[in-house]
């Protein structure tokens, strides 16, 4: 168990004290951070160089960062890149190719360039930022595929004409998928990012891999070196079950359903000092049955996104394994009620 390494992958979204306060972290906090792992010898590298490691099933190295953004954004030009320019630290930006110059809001394909030429990976983040999971009205499932696999090679097309190259990674618009469109980012050859903390771990899924996001009412430091500092869960196997009996293989659930996270994990010690939490409900019960792990919502789950966050300690001082599993919650008819 000691010999777990982590590897983490910062996101964020906006640099900046004038954008949504839900999704920005203000220069000052985000140069506090990184003013952190400075000092305290964590080496940040590119990003595909974890991935490559990740595709190799290869372990990852430890107080190792990576640092990615997503959306597009303006203030990832003006505010994040000088600063870690200056650092000479590389990071990924995962862009919605849509959008790219068409307002003040949004970076230009000049300023992409340039940062490209000066160690910025520039990354696939769809067209159009949809939410990938949902089917539009009257549509089939063989045309939603066709879509989504369409908003997700075309942004690749776009990026290698404009930058010139483009890896084959993918962060999920929101951080939202599900069982299908991570069959689809698999088919198409993506290693495929969320939006659900966690630490990287060499047998993770490549098409659900966790990053820590930085933003809004997470931007405190004393929360930012817990995170960074943060050991992977190592499971051997992530399930889901409607109950005890019945097994589910996606993660969209219905308003008003509580379902059941099992993790099998390597060593069965630690899975006695598991703690799990759910979004808005805080502890939740947990059960041991076979050396496995459940967890399960006290609350029925309400419509929008729902995390369940299981964290151990690792008996290392200020560090602890963490997983998280992301609920995309329906409405109880299966409908889409929530928004952003």
């Amino acid at each position: 168990m000691s010999g777990a390494q982590a590897a983490v992958v910062i996101l964020y979204h906006h640099v900046s004290d004038s954008t949504p306060k839900s999704t920005s972290i203000s220069p000052e906090r985000f140069e506090a951070q990184m003013d952190y792992l400075e000092k305290n010898n964590f080496k940040v590298v590119p990003l595909l160089e974890l991935t490559e490691k990740l595709r190799k099933g290869e372990p990852l190295p430890d107080k190792t960062v990576a640092i990615s953004f997503d959306d597009s954004y303006v203030s990832v030009y003006d505010s994040a890149y000088p600063r870690l320019k200056k650092r000479g630290w590389p990071f990924t930006f995962f862009v919605n190719t849509d959008s790219v110059g068409t307002s003040k809001l949004f970076v230009s394909w000049d300023q992409l360039r340039e940062m490209s030429k000066n160690g910025v990976t520039i990354a696939n983040h769809t067209t159009k930022h949809n939410h990938l999971p949902r089917r539009e009205n009257n549509e089939s499932n063989s045309q939603w595929r066709e879509r989504i696999t369409v908003e997700i090679t075309r942004a690749q097309e776009k990026i290698v004409q404009e930058i010139g190259t483009a890896p084959k990674i993918l962060a999920y618009p929101f951080g939202e998928y599900d069982v299908d469109v991570q069959q689809i980012a698999k088919k198409l050859g993506y290693i495929a990012f969320g939006q659900q903390s966690g630490v990287l771990y060499e047998k993770g899924d490549l098409q659900s891999v966790p990053r820590f996001p930085f933003g809004g009412s997470f931007t405190e430091l004393d929360d930012f070196i817990m995170k960074v500092n943060t050991r992977p869960m190592p499971t051997k196997k992530v399930s889901f079950y409607s109950d005890k009996k019945t097994e589910q293989k996606n993660i969209i659930v219905k308003a008003g359903e509580k379902p059941w996270l099992v993790l099998e994990l390597d060593g069965a010690a630690i899975t006695k000092k598991i703690n799990c939490f759910a979004t808005e409900q805080g502890a939740i019960t947990v059960e041991m049955i076979d050396n496995k792990l459940w967890a399960q919502a006290k609350q029925a789950l309400a419509p929008g996104r729902t995390r369940y966050n299981c964290t151990a300690y690792s008996g290392e001082k200020g560090r602890f394994y963490w997983y998280t599993q992301q609920w995309l919650v329906t409405d109880k008819n299966g409908g889409w009620t929530y928004k952003d």
